[in-house]
This record gives structure tokens, sequence and C-alpha cells, in this order.
């Protein structure tokens, strides 16, 4: 969709959003290309001995056929919602091209997440099919009310309880399915985003989101595809970033995607997987880039043949755009958006679209500005509120039942990101800071009231308060500050117990990573904690 013009004043003058008015996601990724040249390799699916699985594009639409056709006779109809559980691998894929064929909404989830963050985004979705591991299901199992009921439950580990193994399932379907006659503004995707008020709030997103992210897709990593273009992200599919900045646009351009598990991940590991399957694309948060700075010399070590870097999720940072330029001979290309409205502003080293420091320049096709409170533009240089013109096919749909939400996420016809920035006199947008209390740890967007949440579950806590703390690596990392029942005392060991607790019941990147027990929290008379005079404790 992006036009291979070089210049980027021409560039943003011949760009003009083509979007049919039939479009189906499944189709687009899998089906086009199937039908174009079934051998095409679609995925490198990275198994758990090491062993790499070559799977073509006629493999993925033959076995999300088969499911989808599984899915229609199990009941479940367009429009419900199919929640996908699982790492990394061929199975994620074939389940959103599967959902999105037959008319449902696919409803990632991370694998990171604990039982109470699980049982939230599945009781407010309202879902109906599951499909998920061995993993999965223990955890699910382990809610105190037993697992949500379900029309379907399918396990890619084989059948287990009422689950019904993923592959004995499937192999009884038939390969061929019609998929549904979709419109761009067709419900297909809902991914949950956290905020400061309230529970975690799902962005419902048509199947328009996903040609909306192709002009952005194709500026950061330089005119994508090039020959031999392969690519890889260790984010998580079930996040936006993994999903959206990665797996779906790379094979709606027929470029195969590498699949790989990490249970942890590590930098020499990473190095060794991007040059044993010569993979030339990837999209990394920049802590991940910052852990793969560690490994001296990497040219040297592995022979690495990258062509592009993109990345996103927080502040880049000078010193890591330098490493990349001095040990890689690249620009990292910068990527801005929000789970509501995503890759809307970037950067290309290729363009000349690249100043440190800033985060890029609004991509073709997208109305980014910075606007005051009454939704006026700001002038160059004066701080603002980072928002996106509607309409625009990358903007979701609406909050899941959540009506009052979405309206008081625009000022007019401007989308508001609750991002400080400002915009120079070139066009090129800085991100300043954000004007709530969301926390940027590890990439991750975290809402401190979910963690709130699960603290005061804690027998001891009284009182909690969350917020983020500056930190070289991970950009933020949380810090709770508690008020402790009259039975307990404050100590390293419960510290380390209230740490474990909230790990286990949310994710291994909300827990809070440091502890202060305090006699009181600052409060506003109307009873809001003052998270502000937190954060200046550090």
């Amino acid at each position: 969709m992006l036009p291979d013009i070089r210049d980027e004043k021409q560039l943003h003058a011949a760009f003009r959003w083509d979007i049919p008015e039939r479009y189906n996601i499944g189709v687009a990724v899998c089906d086009v290309w199937a039908e174009r040249e079934p051998d095409r390799l679609a995925l490198l699916n990275v198994l758990d001995t090491g062993a790499v699985e070559r799977v073509t594009f006629s493999a993925l639409r033959a076995q999300s056929n088969r499911l989808a056709n599984l899915l229609v006779a199990s009941g479940i109809v367009r429009g419900e919602r199919i929640a996908i559980l699982l790492p990394q691998s061929r199975e994620v894929a074939e389940s959103h091209i599967a959902i999105y064929k037959m008319g449902a909404i696919a409803l990632p989830l991370a694998v990171l997440f604990g039982i109470d963050a699980l049982t939230y985004r599945l009781d407010d979705a309202g879902v109906s099919a599951l499909i998920t591991n061995k993993a999965g299901l223990a955890k699910l199992r382990s809610a105190p009310e037993g697992m949500l009921p379900f029309k379907l439950v399918l396990s890619i580990d084989g059948p287990d309880g009422s689950a019904l193994g993923y592959t004995d399932a499937l192999a009884s379907q038939s390969d061929s399915f019609t998929p549904v006659a979709s419109t761009p503004d067709d419900p297909a995707l809902m991914i949950y985003t956290s905020g400061t008020t309230g529970q975690p709030k799902g962005a419902l997103h048509g199947h328009r989101v996903l040609p909306g992210h192709l002009p952005g897709f194709q500026l950061v990593h330089e005119f994508f595809p090039q020959n031999d273009d392969l690519l890889w992200t260790p984010a998580d599919w079930a996040w936006a970033g993994g999903l959206l900045n990665g797996l779906l646009p790379s094979l709606a351009l027929g470029v195969p995607v590498v699949a790989r598990k990490f249970e942890k991940f590590d930098a020499s590991e990473a190095w060794q997987l991007i040059a044993n399957l010569k993979i030339r694309n990837i999209f990394i948060p920049p802590t991940a880039l910052r852990m793969l700075r560690t490994v001296p010399n990497p040219r040297a070590s592995y022979d690495i043949n990258l062509r592009t870097i993109a990345s996103a999720g927080e502040a880049l940072g000078a010193e890591t755009l330098r490493w990349a330029q001095s040990e890689l001979g690249l620009t990292i290309n910068e990527a801005y958006g929000q789970t509501e409205c995503n890759l809307v502003i970037g950067s290309s080293g290729l363009l000349g679209i690249t100043k440190p420091g800033f985060i890029g320049k609004p991509v073709p096709g997208h109305q980014v500005a910075i606007i005051r409170e009454d939704g006026s533009s700001c002038l160059p240089g004066e701080v603002g509120q980072i928002a996106i013109f509607r309409p625009d096919p990358v903007m979701f749909l609406g909050y899941w039942r959540r009506d009052k939400a979405t309206i008081e996420k625009f000022i007019g016809d401007w989308m508001t990101t609750g991002d400080q920035g400002i915009q120079d006199e070139e066009g090129y947008i800085q991100f300043i800071g954000r004007d709530d209390d969301v926390i940027t740890s590890s990439s991750y967007r975290i809402g401190p009231v979910e963690i709130e949440d699960c603290l005061i579950r804690h027998p001891a806590v009284a009182l909690a308060a969350v917020v983020g703390k500056p930190d070289p690596l991970r950009t933020e990392i949380v810090k709770a500050f508690l008020v402790l029942r009259p039975d307990f005392e404050p100590s390293e060991v419960l510290a380390s117990d209230i740490r474990d607790f909230v790990k286990s019941r949310l994710s291994a990147h909300e827990y809070p990573r440091e502890i202060a027990f305090v006699e009181s929290l600052p409060m506003t008379t109307t009873g809001k904690i003052i998270r502000r005079e937190l954060r200046a404790r550090g």
C-alpha cells in the first residue's frame, strides 16, 4: 500500500488509502497467497527441540479452514469472542486466520497473565471458545470458581479433561471453508489495554485495522517487502506490537515470519536465532534492544545479515540508536501508537526521517497533531497532547461495552492518547511523557488500578498505590507504596511474599519490583491518590 517513492514529500503526496468494500483479515494474510502461490513459505516454526518446521500458505489455509469448520460445528456464530492463550506457534496463526474467516472476534491473551487477569478478560469479553495448551488449562483451573464455561476448549498439547486435542479435533474436519463476506468495519479483533481508571478495557478493532497498519509497517521496515525478507519479533503475538507490528502485516505482504517461543528473553539466544535463520527484519522493543547490547561485537560473533530494525513501546534513547549505527550499521526505526490506534508515527533511516530524541513524523495516511485541551493545534515547540484525527483505518471501533469511555477518548474528532509531546518546525514529534499514570515497563503498558486491586487482596495490605519508577533497563519499574493492616509489621520477608502474590495472580511483568511500607498515602479531598507525590519520593 506504500508507493515505492524514496522522497518523503512525494511519498506523502502520492499516498491514497485503497481499502475494498469487502475485506477479511484471514483471507488477506492467508488465502490470497495460498491461491496465488500455494508453496510459498508463511512460517518458520521453531519447535521446542530446536527443529524448524516450514509452514506454507496452503498448509495454513487447510488447517485454518478445518478450525473454522470446527468452530461453526460447535455452535459458535459470527461476532462471538474466541480467546487464544498460547505462546508464539503455528497454532496461533492458524487460530487467528480461522476466527477472522468465520466472522468471530479474536481475543489474544498473553501467557504472562495470571489467573485474575485472565478470568477478568475472559468474563468481561463473554468468551465462547478457548484455544490454549496444558499450561493455560492448569492456570485457568486454579481459579477459585473453576474454569468459565465455554462452548469449545482446545488444547494444542492433546485432550485434557473437557478440552479436546487440537490436532485430533481438526483432523475430522473439512479443509474447505467459505469465508464470510466481511466489511472493513466488521469487528475482528479485541485487545485489552490498561488505564488508570477502572479495570482494563477491550479495544475492539474492525478488519480494517490490518490495512491501516501496512503503511507504517512498510515505512519502518523501509519499503518492506524486499528480496529475502524474513521477519521475527520476540514480542508476544497477544500484544498489539507482536501481532499488528509483526505477524499479520508480514503475512499480508507475503513475507514469512519466524515463530519462536522464549520462556525468558536471552540476548545470546536471540542473536543465534537471527544468524541461524538468516532473519532480515526484526521488530524488537527497546528493553530487548538494550539486552542485545550486552553481547559485545555481535557482527564478529554471529553471521548476521539484518536489513531493518523497528522498535516501539517506549522511548528508545539516543545511546541505543548510536549503538545500532556503530555495531550493526543500521538505524533503528521507531514507531509510535496505542492499542486503540497503532503505528501512526514512524521514522525511516532510508528516507532520512530520523532525528535523535524524536520518535519520527506522521506516517502517510494518518493525521497526527499536538493539541491543546480545547482541541486546537499547538504551535511548533508547544507542549500538548499527541492526538490522531478520525476517521482513520487503524483506529479502534470503540471500547467493548464502554460507550462512555469511548466518547471520553475523543476531543471532537481527535482521538487523544494521554501522551504529552511537541512537534518541531520540521514536523518531527518528540514524546515528552504521559499525562496519566500508566506505567511503561519493558515495553508493556501497565495500569496501576489492576495491580492495586490485586495488592489489597493480600491479607497484610490495607491500602495500596502503584507508580512507575525510572529504570535504566526497563524504562520504568513498578513500585508499590503499601499501608499494612494493624496485625502486620514491615519486613523483607513480607515484601517478598507480596511480590510473589501479585506475580502469580497478574503477570510476571506487573508485580512490584520495589515495595515501600508507609503509614499513609497522599490523597485529595475526594479520596483520590496523588500519585505524583509518590513518584517524587523515588
